[in-house]
């Protein structure tokens, strides 16, 4: 790949359809990663369309599918297991991925998220009470708010567990 792997806004990713839980955590992680979900269901050349994707966009195939990833070559990987930690053990290990939870992403739809307004965080009715001390983080499109809490204390503790032997 002619990016560098440190480069976390370099490294970029395409999922298969049954890596989702992956995907989310990757975009926790502040990598642009493109999910085939967003693609339409149902197409028979859905891998072909995939590869042809991930080589137009200098994006790396993640693929629970080993045919997929001898297909994609160079360009794919086999995700060999099914729990996340081990998927995130497993990428890390290639150096295709620093682990840590930098929230600049949507986990839903992968946009670049930006500071939010105090009037976005007091109008989100799943803020937290307390805002003082917080740094608040809004999706554009899915007008989504995110912070640093408990469940990104949770991911993170996830991601450790991935890095331990």
């Amino acid at each position: 790949m002619s990016r560098r792997s440190t480069d976390r806004d370099a490294r970029r990713f395409l999922t298969d359809r049954m890596l989702g839980t992956l995907t989310r955590y990757l975009r926790f992680m502040g990598y642009d990663t493109m999910s085939a979900n967003s693609l339409t269901p149902g197409s028979a050349r859905e891998d072909t369309l995939l590869l042809e994707i991930a080589a137009e966009d200098d994006r790396v195939l993640l693929t629970r599918d080993r045919e997929l990833a001898r297909r994609g070559g160079a360009q794919a990987v086999y995700i060999a297991s099914e729990t996340v930690t081990d998927q995130i053990r497993q990428i890390a290990g290639l150096g295709l991925i620093e682990p840590g939870i930098r929230m600049s992403r949507c986990s839903l739809c992968n946009t670049r998220l930006r500071p939010a307004t105090a009037r976005e965080v007091r109008e989100a009715p799943y803020a937290p009470r307390e805002t003082r001390g917080r740094g608040f983080s809004w999706c554009p499109v899915c007008r989504k708010l995110y912070w640093m809490g408990s469940h990104s204390d949770r991911l993170e503790k996830c991601l450790k567990e991935s890095l331990s032997p």
